[in-house]
């Protein structure tokens, strides 16, 4: 024995019988309880040399059979982990309830000596077999761990660094350990919370999975956090009682067990109805709509997924009495315009293949809700969706916000390194909205990713292998770009496969259903809110030049102020009501006598408008209504923010390149500077 292993096994004998070394290793009570165990109960020698105890084939199939659904998904999370830890000598592994040892991926230079020692398929790595170690005190202490070299109780394994977390069902059992081992010196929590992400996005795959014959109900406390590895699950009957919840369910609620709220019916937990909910999510494709919890009225973002089986068929619920579920998310846009119509069928043919995909369309025409909408549509559903602004992140940060980086990649950097967005979306959908505004620099290595399907993260040197459907959007013309060299031409034919363009809402024929559903989405849930005739006639009739995100703030503002659940002219701000009228009143006026020149249409609304701006700061002529009461709105948010730029774009959820363009657009000046450019 070495003198190393002597002075360790004098080492472990101190810590249990005088209870004095706990400081000395440095991990705290954890390893010294475990000690204690291995000593006392388990009576392991520290020095033992026996051979590695491994179950037989037949017995190591039974185990993997038991555990399928599990393995099915745990091999795509260990792939994805293993290729994040590649070329830094670590085994991935993942082990039953009993710690023996189901699936291995290995990093070549680890394989052999880590034959040596049992890690291998079939292997025992329980505590009462291989003492403290990273699997076996996993399962024990029920909590993400590091176990490193010394920490280990038998001397054969302190040349191991390893660092698991335990993988719970539904029912809160405990069902296995996923691992990373390897021969680093270096204890690397990097590595415990790459291990945990990879155990909570395999929990919540086998939880969607298992239940996907019933209602899903899938929500967070911030919307774009649903669909993501930390959103909760809630499986729901026909009924709506509580069939089951992941563990990020539980902890968002603030529950410990499921039995807590198993049996229970849906209405118990949240302010509304099941059917209310399905209807929701029915009306706002899919979106997520507000929720409040019942116990401390704490507010979450929710949305409610039908049974896979019978997608598209009429339900015998309770949400059956309001309407036929559309078969798809990409089915509920579909609203009677046959632009639309064309690309819903186009993206349907194409949403499972790789191709390429772009979006065209003006600002605020709904492209990332198209993109959404086909990424729940297809198989991918499950999987993360992240959607990046290339024009809201400042030009410094959009490489490591896109590759991610590895800890001190640079000075200010997160010492646990960050995974970017590109691995986020890994296995799902990455969404690149306004692609024209990325920095050229930037276009190469995007370009690369999109050829070679890896990256490799700022100061990392392994490549990631990726699997990620790459939707991009801009308003641009992107040809025009190409020719002044603002964009690389080889990666607008390489994101060019199939290209949908989304009409504005002054063209689609679908106007006043479209309208009609935005006022659903906007209303509280359950609570629906109506429009009466005169008013949907006036809004069908306008330009919207914000298009669909300025018609949804408007119907926002008129149903948060509203005095009753129907909607009139009078529910408009006044700004628009003034407008509006304006408008009303030119278009019924009698027409000029032949010999007169026609009166301009533009001057009643540009002299209501002038009216209500401050002198110093009157639009030019040209603006319509609308444009008009834009600008007045745009206006008061400015000085509101005392002329703070950053502040205005943050408060109205657009990026300061949109925020540029609308203050050209509607001529708005500082009082003490020229125009913005």
């Amino acid at each position: 024995m070495s003198k190393f292993a002597v002075e360790h096994v004098k080492r472990v004998h101190s810590v249990v019988h005088d209870r004095m070394g706990a400081d000395r290793i440095g991990s705290g009570n954890r390893i010294t309880r475990s000690w204690i165990r291995c000593l006392n109960e388990y009576q392991l020698n520290p020095d033992s040399c026996a051979e590695p105890e491994v179950v037989a084939p037949v017995e190591l199939q039974e185990r993997q059979e038991r555990l399928a659904d599990v393995q099915a998904v745990a091999k795509v999370e260990m792939a994805n982990l293993y290729q994040q830890l590649a070329g830094s000598g670590y085994a991935i592994m993942l082990t039953d309830r009993e710690g023996v040892l189901l699936n291995y991926f290995g990093d070549p230079a680890f394989t052999h000596a880590a034959s040596k020692t049992g890690l291998m398929q079939g292997a025992v790595w329980s505590e009462r077999v291989q003492g403290t170690n990273g699997m076996g005190t996993c399962l024990v202490e029920r909590r993400p761990l590091t176990v490193h070299q010394d920490e280990h109780y038998l001397s054969r394994n302190i040349g191991l660094s390893c660092a698991a977390a335990p993988i719970f069902d539904h029912e809160g059992e405990l069902v296995g350990v996923l691992d990373a081992s390897g021969e680093s010196r270096l204890a690397q929590q990097h590595t415990l919370a790459l291990v945990s992400m990879s155990v909570q996005m395999i929990e919540n795959r086998v939880f969607l999975h298992q239940f996907r014959h019933d209602f899903i109900l899938r929500f967070h406390n911030r919307p774009e956090f649903v669909g993501t590895l930390s959103e909760g699950a809630i499986a729901l009957s026909v009924t709506g009682t509580v069939l089951a919840a992941s563990r990020a369910a539980l902890s968002l609620l603030g529950y410990t067990h499921p039995g807590e709220i198993v049996g229970r019916d849906v209405c118990e937990l949240f302010n509304l109805t099941f059917s209310g909910l399905v209807d929701s999510s029915v009306r706002r494709a899919y979106h997520p709509v507000p929720i409040f919890e019942v116990r401390t009225n704490a507010r979450f973002f929710a949305v409610v997924y039908q049974p896979v089986a019978t997608i598209g068929a009429r339900r015998s619920t309770r949400a059956d009495s309001a309407l036929t579920p559309p078969a798809s998310a990409l089915d509920a846009l579909h609203l009677g315009d046959p632009t639309m119509r064309a690309n819903i069928e186009t993206a349907k043919r194409v949403m499972e293949r790789n191709v390429a995909i772009v979006l065209l369309g003006e600002t605020g025409s709904g492209k990332e809700r198209f993109a959404r909408a086909m990424h729940l549509s297809g198989s991918r559903a499950a999987r993360p969706f992240v959607a990046i602004n290339c024009a809201s992140i400042p030009e410094s940060l959009v490489e490591s916000e896109l590759f991610g980086y590895r800890a001190g990649a640079f000075t200010g950097a997160s010492k646990e390194g960050q995974r970017g967005k590109l691995l986020q979306a890994n296995g799902g959908t990455l969404f690149l909205d306004e692609i024209g505004d990325m920095p050229v620099a930037l276009q190469a290595r995007l370009l690369r990713v999109l050829e070679e399907r890896e990256v490799i993260p700022l100061g990392g040197e392994a490549p990631v292998k990726l699997d990620i459907r790459l939707i991009s959007a801009t308003h641009c013309d992107l040809e025009k770009k190409i020719e002044s060299g603002e964009f690389r031409e080889d990666l607008y034919y390489r994101l060019q496969g199939v290209t949908f363009t989304l009409p504005p809402l002054r063209e689609r024929h679908d106007r006043t259903a479209l309208i009609r559903q935005l006022a659903l989405e906007e209303s509280d849930a359950g609570c629906p809110v109506e429009l009466d005739d005169s008013l949907l006639a006036l809004l069908e009739r306008q330009r919207w030049p914000g298009n669909l995100r300025q018609l949804r703030h408007l119907l926002r503002t008129m149903i948060a102020l509203r005095e009753s659940d129907r909607l009139t002219v009078h529910d408009l701000p006044p700004e628009y009501r003034r407008n509006l009228a304006d408008v009303d009143s030119a278009a019924q006026a009698p027409a000029a006598e032949p010999a007169m020149a026609p009166p301009s249409a533009a001057a009643p609304v540009a002299a209501a408008a002038s009216a209500a701006i401050p002198a110093g700061a009157r639009p030019a002529a040209g603006l319509n209504a609308f444009e008009c009461a834009e600008r007045e709105v745009l206006l008061q948010e400015l000085k509101r923010h005392q002329w703070n730029l950053s502040g205005v774009a943050r408060d109205l959820n657009i990026s300061r390149n949109t925020l540029y363009r609308k203050l050209q657009r509607l001529n708005i000046e500082h009082p003490d500077k020229s125009l913005f450019h």
